[in-house]
Order: C-alpha cells, then sequence, then structure tokens
C-alpha cells in the first residue's frame, strides 16, 4: 500500500485492465454539466475512458448518455464538440437515430426499386428495435452528469458514500450552474498521476510559489483530509493562511518568494462566500474521471481522460451561479488564472507529472515510496501526509487484484 511499482503507470496491458476496471464498469463517471445543454436537441460530445459519447438534452428535457458508435458498422458518426441537432445522422450510410438513440431511419431498407422488382434491402426479419445507439446508465445531480455502461451500477450517491456526498453538495446545491469556459491539455503521463496530485496535501505548499507566497496552501494551513468507505474518493480540505507570517513555515522553501508581488491585486480579490461553510479550498477527486475544484471563488471541473498508459487529456469547464453578480462572475475568471495549461499554479503540475513518467519509463521495475504520514490510509488533518493516495492504491489493487 506504501509502494507503487513503475510499470503501473507504464504497463499497456495494466492500462487495458484498468479501463475494463474502472471506467467501463463498476464506476460512475463523469460526462458534462446540464448547463451546457440546456435546450432539447443541444448536445455535447465527451468521453468515458477512452470511448467517445454524447451526452444530449432530448425532447421531454431529460438527459441521455450515448456511445458515439453507429450501430451498423461502427463508425464515430458525430465530430462537432457540441451543438444542436433533431436527430443523429451516421456519414457513412446515413443510418439516423433519435436523441434517446433509437434506430429511425435506414437507407433503402426495404430495397430499391429496379425494372418494376425490389432488390437488395434488409432481410425481411430485420426489426428496428434494439438496433439503435448504446445507451449508458445516467445519473444527475445538483446539475452535474454522470454516466456508466454497467447497467447494474450503484446509486451515484451510493457510490460517493455520505462524507464525500456532502462535500458535493456544499458546490452543487441546486443553484443553476453558468458556464464560462474550457481550458484543454494533453499531459505526457498516466491518468492517475493526476489523481494522485490532487490526493496530495504535502506537494502544494512546496512546488506552487503562489500558494506559499500569498499562503492560499502552506505547512501552516488548517488542513483535513476525508475519504469515502472504500478510500477511492477524498477531499483536500483547506484554510487560507491570512495575517500569519510566513516565519519558519516557508525556512528552505525555494519556491516561497518574499518580493514577489502582483501587478494586477484583483487576482487576490477573494470575497468570502457563505456556501464555503469555513475552507476556502476544498479539492474533491472522484475515482476515477473527475476533480471538482473549489479554491477561493475559483471553480471548474476538471476531466480525466485517458489516452494510453503515458498521456490522458485534461479538460477544464470553469463555471459560476445564475445568481452571480458580474462582479463575482468577473472574480471568478480572474481567479480562473491560477488554472488551466499555464495557470499560475497548474502549470507546474502539469510539468511535474511529465518527469514522473519519464522516471517511471526509464526504470519501470523500481518503486515510488509512499510513507509521508505513515504506513496506514485513515483520515488525517495535516498536509505532511501521503494517506489519500495510499487509500487509492488500497483500493486500486483490490479492484486489480495485484
Amino acid at each position: 500500500m506504501h509502494r507503487v511499482p513503475y510499470w503501473v503507470y507504464t504497463d499497456p496491458d495494466t492500462y487495458r485492465r484498468e479501463l475494463d476496471r474502472f471506467y467501463y464498469a463498476g464506476h460512475w463517471c463523469y460526462i458534462g454539466l446540464e448547463a451546457e445543454i440546456p435546450h432539447p436537441g443541444d448536445f455535447r460530445r465527451s468521453v468515458v475512458g477512452e470511448r467517445s459519447v454524447i451526452m444530449v438534452r432530448t425532447q421531454d428535457g431529460g438527459v441521455r448518455v450515448l456511445e458515439n458508435v453507429c450501430a451498423h458498422r461502427g463508425a464515430q458518426f458525430c465530430r462537432e464538440r457540441q451543438g444542436n441537432r433533431k436527430e443523429f445522422v451516421c456519414p457513412y450510410h446515413q443510418w439516423a437515430y433519435d436523441l434517446e438513440g433509437k434506430l429511425r431511419g435506414i437507407p433503402y431498407r426495404r430495397g430499391i426499386r429496379q425494372d418494376g422488382q425490389l432488390n437488395g434491402g434488409m432481410p425481411a426479419d430485420f426489426q428496428m428495435e434494439g438496433r439503435g445507439l448504446t445507451s449508458l446508465k445516467v445519473a444527475v445531480r445538483g446539475g452535474v452528469v454522470f454516466a456508466s455502461f454497467d447497467h447494474s451500477l450503484e446509486s451515484f450517491e451510493d457510490y460517493l458514500g455520505p462524507t464525500i456526498l456532502s462535500y458535493f453538495d456544499r458546490v452543487f446545491d441546486g443553484r443553476k450552474l453558468k458556464i464560462l469556459g474550457y481550458n484543454r491539455q494533453r499531459i505526457p503521463g498516466n491518468w492517475k498521476l493526476m489523481q494522485e496530485n490532487i490526493k496530495d496535501p504535502y506537494h502544494p505548499g512546496l512546488l506552487h510559489s503562489w500558494f506559499v507566497t500569498f499562503g492560499l496552501w502552506r505547512a501552516d494551513s488548517k488542513t483535513s483530509l476525508k475519504m469515502d468507505p472504500h478510500k477511492r474518493h477524498a477531499a483536500m480540505i483547506g484554510v487560507r493562511s491570512v495575517g500569519k507570517p510566513a516565519g519558519d513555515v516557508v525556512s528552505g522553501v525555494t519556491s516561497y518568494k518574499a518580493d514577489m508581488s502582483l501587478r494586477d491585486p484583483r487576482q487576490l480579490d477573494i470575497v468570502p462566500e457563505e456556501w464555503w461553510k469555513g475552507p476556502t479550498a476544498v479539492m474533491l477527486t472522484l475515482f476515477p474521471s473527475l476533480i471538482i475544484q473549489q479554491q477561493v471563488n475559483s471553480l471548474s471541473m476538471r476531466h480525466i481522460q485517458p489516452r494510453g498508459p503515458g498521456v490522458f487529456d485534461f479538460v477544464w469547464t470553469h463555471f459560476a451561479f445564475e445568481d452571480d453578480s458580474d462582479e463575482m462572475i468577473q472574480r471568478r475568471l480572474l481567479q480562473a488564472n491560477l488554472f488551466g495549461p499555464s495557470g499560475y499554479v497548474s502549470a507546474d503540475d502539469g510539468e511535474v507529472i511529465e518527469f514522473s513518467q519519464m522516471g517511471f519509463q526509464e526504470k519501470p521495475d523500481q518503486q515510488c515510496l509512499l510513507e509521508m504520514g505513515g504506513h496506514d490510509s485513515e483520515e488525517a488533518t495535516n498536509i505532511a501526509s501521503e494517506t489519500l493516495i495510499r487509500g487509492m492504491y488500497q483500493y486500486w489493487r483490490r479492484v486489480m487484484g495485484v
């Protein structure tokens, strides 16, 4: 539990088994936000693991998630990232599907009339029913859409467990959401490294100059580390260090820049919000595919999209609440500059994940050491701990059977 072999991040067979066991069965995966598809016919393309899916608003106002694979010859028929459609039509042979994924039309189904006779076409016993697109099981809570290919999966609420669900509901409490924008990046590292990164309170006050210099996350920050009963999901909870001298906390920390100042002080125009209920930052990791970020006034969904054992796409959806004032929306946008591919903070994470993957590939038989805070995987109240990562790998080993 406190040692992880490097091959866990590089082995292609292990990666394929992870997709089958974590993404394609037994787990809820993040798809998107309802606010991205407000009107009937609106759709947005997403992924579950490496499989392309489409989140769509049906005519009755419901939400469906359909696999982006034509039932005829397997073509990915939807290439647009988002849009509005009355139906989906595969460009290859023009098979048509309604917004619920049901097959509605096949060209020349009854053949072609030539010289007064019908020739070709589908067999007489062909049935349209049951020939539609693969439809995933869907869960919607607080405006957030999850889906699974596994229709026997437990409820989303049971999947999260009461502790993590309470932190999810802290953000998604029924208020309507407003999409502010997107960032996308491709990171040359194993997908699990991003889950680890946001289960790791040890690194932010050491790696990130912004966090340690301006007190958003450092060794004297009040911290709490929470998990679900299976230890797959986690909440990393912190309170900003305000009005405290840095002192010994930053002694020897090379990322601390005592003379660093902001040309635009609005980047730190932080306004406490009632719904925070104390913490200034809560980073939720929902295994396997989602990070929910609340770092002061900045809010975003971070979607992990595996593309191989050594690379993943990372998609950020920045959002606000519909009832936010114009000033708060501008504040959220400004603080979003901390995050994303070139963010003041997140650029560091993408780089060190790449560095880690480079090391793993050189020596696959070596092991990572995860002993900060001990050998157990219990909840903790300090940053000098890797307990959340140990918990995740305890769960990983149980599911993977290793």
